[in-house]
């Protein structure tokens, strides 16, 4: 009975794995090997989980997506991005902070490889649609970890495999009380779940779903409106409204705006200053505490020197690139020099224009800026901004991912820098349409 038992469990064992291979193998874009089709979407689901494992899985995908292709030069923007890489080599050469110049190319240059090789696996809506549901179901260790940092004082560091993995999570968040969960940093773990909350929704709004499905989809996402809430992010709570209404599409606008627009109104209401009185008390009982005093900078006036401040290192930072516009200062100068001008150390500039024209010079740095711009309005163009739910989605993501870079610059965490790359390949997948599905 026991073997009869043990030939049973095998043979379940092996049509569960069977079962899980198919479902893996499914929507594989035309073209795409298969291996590689396994390890990208494998590589995304792990990719907030381990850095390591997420970049092994992914560097089969890339180096299978580059495979049995036209040249690397036929395409205008890998052409682009080339020239963008010359440059910054260009710079590094003669760069002030030497070696961590070409430390800091490790940013961008392996990405832009990476920009071609994962157009394969992103050229039509159903692989983007998949992709952004592992991300999206990667988040859930972020929202689990975060949360039970929080509210039951989990605390690492937990390591796997020989300390190949580990996550740092620091008891009771990181700054203390702010939810951090996987990443380093509370802004950080807000960019991602930013990043992945547009695919929540899409996944929630998407038609024939059964209840049990949506049902869980709705907890996934009430989770990740609170640990948004609690990384006390300024920028990720503004993401996480502007998302609502894009991923929405135009046909809800007429109800919603007017609903986001009497929201916004109260918060404003609440926070900013020389609101007469009566209105302002009500605004204040309506809101809640910990988000007007979080978004009303006046309460700090005084308390802290100007020099730490964004205003104060854009400002120094723009004199810097007045100094040396061509091919500028070298990954990392920032943090060697602002500290010997001001007194205060800052890792970076807090926007990554500015970072990109100090470190690299205003070539590079304009040409970047503006090729994402031209991906994101080429997406607008051939109606990924007003399409089906999950196309919408992901634009709004890269548009999120984008806009956070302005006020901070959560891309020097490898983990969102990998998914923002990934966002902008499938904005230039776009132009092979919808087809080139590889039947289940």
């Amino acid at each position: 009975m026991f073997v009869f038992g043990g030939f049973a469990l095998i043979r379940f064992i092996d049509l569960r794995q069977k079962e899980l291979r198919q479902k893996l193998l499914s929507d594989r874009p035309a073209g795409a090997f298969p291996l590689g089709w396994v390890c990208f979407q494998l590589g995304l689901l792990l990719l907030a989980s381990s850095a390591l494992l997420a970049g092994l899985l992914l560097l089969v995908a890339l180096i299978l997506g580059c495979r049995r292709r036209g040249p690397y030069l036929a395409d205008g923007a890998n052409r682009l991005l080339l020239v963008v890489a010359g440059l910054m080599v260009l710079g590094a050469a003669g760069a002030s902070s030497g070696w961590l110049a070409w430390v800091g190319l490790g940013n961008w240059l392996p990405f832009f490889w990476g920009f071609w090789g994962f157009q394969p696996y992103l050229i039509c809506q159903t692989s983007r649609r998949r992709a952004g549901l592992m991300l999206l179901a990667g988040t859930v260790p972020v929202l689990v970890t975060g949360l039970g940092q929080l509210a039951w004082g989990w605390h690492g560091p937990f390591q796997a495999l020989g300390g190949s993995i580990i996550w740092h999570l620091h008891p009771g968040g990181n700054p203390e009380g702010r939810l951090a969960g996987l990443f380093d940093y509370a802004n950080i773990a807000g960019a991602w779940l930013v990043m992945a909350w547009p695919f929540s929704l899409a996944a929630l709004l998407q038609p024939f779903l059964g209840w049990r499905q949506r049902l869980g989809v709705l907890v996934i996402a009430a989770a990740m409106v609170a640990a948004v809430f609690l990384t006390d992010s300024r920028n990720a709570w503004g993401a996480l409204m502007l998302t609502v209404p894009l991923v929405a599409g135009p046909a809800s606008w007429s109800w919603l705006l007017p609903l986001l627009a009497i929201g916004l109104g109260l918060v404003a209401a609440a926070t900013l200053p020389g609101v007469p009185a009566v209105l302002q008390g009500p605004a204040q009982q309506l809101v809640p505490q910990a988000v007007w005093a979080r978004l009303n900078d006046f309460q700090f006036a005084g308390q802290r020197p100007l020099a730490i401040t964004r205003l104060a290192q854009w400002q120094v930072a723009l004199g810097l690139i007045a100094e040396r516009p061509w091919l500028g200062w070298g990954a990392a100068a920032f943090s060697l020099i602002y500290p010997r001008r001001t007194g205060h150390w800052h890792g970076h500039p807090h926007n990554l224009p500015i970072d990109l024209a100090l470190s690299h010079g205003l070539p590079a740095a304009l040409l970047l800026v503006g090729f994402t711009l031209w991906l994101l309005l080429r997406g607008v163009r051939l109606g990924m901004a007003t399409g089906p739910v999950f196309e919408r989605a992901w634009w709004t993501a890269a548009l999120v991912l984008v806009a956070l870079h302005a006020t901070d610059i959560p891309l020097y965490d490898s983990r969102i820098n990998i998914a923002g790359w990934v966002l902008l390949a499938g904005l230039r997948g776009v132009r092979s349409g919808g087809s080139g599905i590889t039947p289940r």
